[in-house]
């Protein structure tokens, strides 16, 4: 029964950390890029290929997944192998906290080549939440520390 609520609690971290996950999305921007102006380009879409992107790394996986497994290793054993065992448990609780939390925040993202109309060619990765084609009439905004490929 306490495999089954830690398990639980595990999953409850790993939805939590999913929610924190910032979008790499085209359309979305970060408090600091709005109301601030960016140079528009416009191209034409060479090539699509889709790539991973990684997921978060914060410490909060870590430090979550180390609680539980402490909590949950010092119930073996007693005195001194309760000791143990919530050291251990906190270990690898915590590399595997860490390793849920990158696997829950991992998104499929596209690498958009796009020939500008100035003859210069570029290529943008961005979260894959648009559908973008070789071909595709696009623009390309620049501006805030980011840059990301819309649909004209």
């Amino acid at each position: 029964m306490y495999t089954i609520k830690m398990a639980g609690v595990m999953l409850i971290a790993a939805m939590v950390l999913g929610g924190c996950a910032s979008s790499m999305s085209g359309g979305a921007y970060t408090r600091s890029q709005a109301r601030q102006a960016q140079e528009v380009q416009m191209g034409v879409v060479e090539s699509v290929r889709q790539v991973q992107l990684e997921g978060t790394k914060t410490p909060v996986g870590t430090i979550a997944g180390a609680a539980v497994g402490g909590i949950a290793g010092s119930n073996i054993g007693g005195g001194k192998g309760s000791t143990v065992g919530a050291i251990l448990g906190a270990v690898a609780g915590g590399v595997a906290g860490s390793a849920i939390e990158e696997g829950v925040t991992k998104k499929t993202g596209l690498e958009i080549t796009v020939k500008l109309d100035s003859g210069r060619m570029i290529a943008v990765t961005q979260e894959a939440d648009e559908d973008i084609r070789p071909g595709d009439r696009v623009r390309v905004l620049s501006g805030g520390g980011a840059t990301r490929v819309t649909r004209n």
